[in-house]
């Protein structure tokens, strides 16, 4: 929400024609104003439904080869957007104050580099600041549990070797962004650091996972490798990191960690043996973005072999692919990933794009592709947020799971979908807030506002006039329904921004129930995106946290994250708010909270001054205080009867803040 603010803030175009065309009522306007409209802003409808259109029509002239190149030109255009809107929506998750994503240190360098990745593939400068933010805020020491359950000892550096392998990798995608050589000398720190842990005298050689030297795993040596070989690819005659990574490659090819199959083992025994453990996708991954990375160090082109006997391992294993749709052994309903396992599909997406685009093979770019479209479609939510299972499967008691680690692994596989020369024009669109209640007075109809952000790029600073169309359920009405806006990009890949306001009246005799608002907006030639957001119209609230039913109550995630036993939690500066519009005649409310661990309570009745009413004044941290709180929320109804109720931590430093299972409100009337 904050982070959809500040486009709001930034936005560099100007919204003009905002009144209705002919009328206000949502739906298909008569066909002569479609015509109108079209010429004037927009192009022919070249698609429909939840995903910007992949779909370029049928052309009455031009040779088939020029088709095909409009063709791919607007697929990539699509897959620019879509990656766009997926950064937004991890962005949002972004913690202004700590400058990383809560709750998680290694996690979080993770979906810095993958913002990194984005900007690289699509030529948007967006978020450097916040890379920047992120370096600078976080180079220096930390105690144990104010950014990991570590301490943090400097330069991104802790007892987990591997979390600081994340980091060194992030910067060196920082460097190749800016060019600022402080990223690069970081980088270089940190593979110092980890040197130290390159044992030959066990298992004869390897880096330790950790500071105690228990465990030589897959995913601390593939990054060894990756680093080694970046640091050398980007240092005039370095020989060093060079030689370093060369003996790496060397000890991982022979440790055993790859098995007979082609896949990646988790690690070694004691003894020194493969252990058979999970085959998890990022260790592959790593694999084959080690042995790229050392190939365009060297030449050699048994590395590049190498690494496509890797991915055609993983390709071909049902260990890592289902039904074509890579699928962690944690991903299936009825079993659940940790907050590690979350993230690991992205980073083997990451060095697959870079496969893809090494060799030009088409099953790369064919599997990629297959990927970026099942996530869109079927892992998607109506606040475009991203899940765990790209093929998108849930049930009641084994959900999709979708918060900020779930979206930056899904937005990987997106941004490989990118052409590698990314269109300069592009077109997307998105909703704010993007879930809408209305909990209405009986007999009476109701008002809502939301707002639609148009974002554009386009080559040079050639203006970008789009047209902007909105379809809601018979009996509503939108206002405007219809209207244009002009952008001017900057030509450089970082888009424009236009917002426009929107009202909507639900009828009186609107059921309970979710509604959606769709926006189309086009451009010409040949641009076009779909957006969407729900309106859930409700007499009663009662929901669970984290499943679908509490999207629509929850109006800030604040950086707050799920727990593997079901509850939303807010951890360190992170918090949470729940919103209840309660109608008009409302002169009485209370709330029920399921909740446990360090809570601090607030109730208010704008989002932004707060009243504590509820503290847990014990650190307690395993749950033994979860029990039902009843809050009397009447001196807190606004001026339009709205309660907002947030949850923070009362022990910030120690990481077991406030967690809810389940809220249920209630409202009376005089």
């Amino acid at each position: 929400m904050l982070r959809r603010i500040r486009h709001v803030l930034i936005a560099l175009a100007v919204v003009v024609g905002l009144q209705p065309i002919a009328v206000a009522q949502a739906g298909p306007p008569p066909e002569a104003s479609v015509a109108s409209d079209t010429r004037e802003a927009g192009s022919a409808d070249t698609g429909s439904g939840d995903t910007g259109s992949r779909d370029a029509g049928s052309r009455d002239a031009g040779s088939r080869d020029m088709a095909s190149r409009d063709t791919a030109s607007e697929t990539g255009a699509t897959d620019v957007a879509r990656a766009r809107v997926a950064t937004e929506v991890l962005l949002d998750s972004y913690d202004e104050q700590k400058a990383w994503f809560p709750s998680s240190w290694w996690n979080s360098a993770v979906a810095l580099q993958t913002i990194g990745d984005y900007m690289e593939r699509t030529g948007d400068r967006s978020y450097v600041d916040e890379l920047d933010h992120s370096f600078e805020t976080n180079k220096g020491p930390f105690p144990a549990g104010e950014r990991s359950t570590d301490e943090i000892y400097g330069n991104f550096t802790s007892r987990a070797i591997d979390d600081a392998g994340w980091w060194a990798l992030n910067w060196v995608t920082a460097y190749d962004l800016t060019g600022d050589q402080k990223y690069l000398d970081m980088a270089g720190t940190i593979a110092d650091f980890m040197h130290g842990f390159w044992d030959p005298s066990t298992c004869g050689g390897g880096i330790w996972w950790n500071e105690e030297r228990t465990y030589k795993n897959a995913v601390t040596n593939g990054q060894w490798i990756r680093l080694t070989a970046e640091l050398h690819n980007r240092i005039p005659g370095d020989t060093v990191w060079l030689g370093r990574s060369q003996e790496a490659w060397d000890w991982y090819v022979a440790s055993g960690l790859i098995n007979a199959n082609g896949l990646v083992n988790d690690g070694l025994t004691d003894s020194c043996a493969n252990n058979g453990d999970t085959v998890w996708s990022y260790n592959q991954g790593l694999g084959i973005g080690a042995a790229l990375e050392l190939y365009r160090a060297t030449g050699d082109p048994e590395l590049l072999g190498t690494a496509r006997r890797l991915a055609d391992a993983a390709l071909g294993s049902g260990a890592l692919v289902t039904d074509g749709v890579l699928t962690e052994s944690c991903d299936p309903v009825g079993r659940s990933c940790d907050d590690n396992q979350k993230q690991f599909k992205g980073i083997f997406m990451r060095y697959l794009m870079e496969l893809a685009d090494t060799t030009g093979e088409a099953r790369y770019q064919e599997f990629v592709d297959r990927q970026a479209e099942t996530i869109w479609a079927n892992d998607r939510d109506s606040s475009e947020r991203l899940g765990l299972r790209w093929a998108g499967a849930s049930s009641a008691e084994s959900p999709n799971v979708f918060d900020w680690r779930s979206q930056a692994s899904a937005l990987s596989a997106l941004i490989a979908a990118v052409p590698v020369d990314a269109p300069s024009r592009s077109l997307s669109a998105t909703m704010s807030p993007a879930q809408l209640v209305v909990m209405p007075s009986p007999g009476a109809t109701s008002q809502v506002r939301t707002e639609v952000e148009v974002a554009a790029t386009s080559a040079g600073q050639l203006p970008v006039r789009a047209g902007v169309q909105v379809s809601a359920p018979d009996g509503w009405v939108v206002d405007p329904a219809r209207s244009r806006v002009e952008l001017v990009p900057a030509g450089d890949g970082t888009p424009a921004r236009a917002n426009v306001p929107l009202e909507v009246t639900v009828p009186a005799d609107a059921e309970d129930g979710s509604y959606p608002l769709t926006v189309r907006v086009t451009a010409r030639p040949g641009l076009s995106y779909t957006t969407r957001v729900t309106v859930q119209v409700a007499s009663v609230v009662d929901f669970d946290a984290g499943t679908t039913q509490e999207v629509a109550w929850l109006w800030d995630a604040g950086g707050s994250g799920l727990s593997q036993s079901g509850s939303r939690f807010a951890d360190g500066t992170s918090h949470f708010v729940y919103k209840f519009p309660f109608p008009a005649e409302a002169t009485s409310a209370e709330a029920t909270l399921t909740i446990d661990n360090q809570y601090v309570v607030d109730v208010g009745p704008d989002g932004a001054s707060w009243t504590t009413v509820m503290t847990e004044d014990e650190p307690i941290r395993d749950g033994s205080n979860k029990a039902d709180h009843t809050l009397d929320l009447t001196p807190h109804l606004g001026p339009d009867k709205a309660v907002y109720i947030r949850v923070t931590d009362a022990f910030p430093e120690d990481g077991w803040g406030g967690g809810v299972y389940h809220v249920s409100a209630r409202y009376g009337t005089s």
